[in-house]
């Protein structure tokens, strides 16, 4: 689908027609499953996400605002919703994990200190530039390589590796390893 196509789709889809949805839904399924799959690496939550896509395409088609390269904003917010998807997973690993520690060692201040831990690696995090955050994100949240990172944010892999060995020096001044 070319711009002008798209960015009439786009229109017709903020005037409510859902016809204009299923032309890019029809034009851009598998582009956008295999950004998705890309992260996640797994065929039943890239299936999720890419239908939770579109649904959210619907949503944004208000707030469209006409650029040059809409193929790159598919992406961005499909590898968005899939980065969010793995940070949910992994809360919920932690969550079991952190209800199973608390049961085992039931020592408040275990807990405290747990939480506390918690709240300073946010901390941590929250130091980074957004584009740090999103390559540390991407490689141990998403367990990708340099190599898939780079494709995905379209990058050269010489930047995402710098970029990611600066944010893990900021990480370690802050105590993290």
């Amino acid at each position: 689908m070319e711009e002008k196509q798209f960015h009439v789709c786009m229109k017709r889809m903020k005037a409510g027609e859902q016809s204009a949805l299923r032309e890019i839904y029809e034009a851009y399924i598998g582009y956008i499953y295999s950004v998705v799959f890309q992260v996640v690496r797994n065929k039943e939550d890239a299936e999720d996400v890419t239908s939770e896509f579109f649904i959210k395409l619907w949503k944004l088609a208000d707030n469209y605002q006409s650029r040059k390269g809409h193929r790159a904003w598919l992406a961005a917010i499909a590898r968005n919703m899939a980065i969010d998807l793995l940070r949910k997973k992994k809360r919920e690993i932690f969550a079991e994990d952190f209800t199973d520690s608390v049961l085992e060692n039931a020592s408040t201040d275990d807990v405290e200190e747990e939480v506390l831990s918690d709240v300073s690696l946010k901390e941590a995090l929250d130091t980074l530039k957004p584009g740090e955050r999103e390559i540390v994100n991407m490689k141990i949240l998403g367990e990708l390589t340099f190599q898939e990172i780079a494709n995905i944010l379209k990058q050269p892999m010489g930047t995402v590796t710098w970029r990611y060995q600066n944010a893990m020096k900021k990480l370690r001044r802050c105590g993290y390893e």
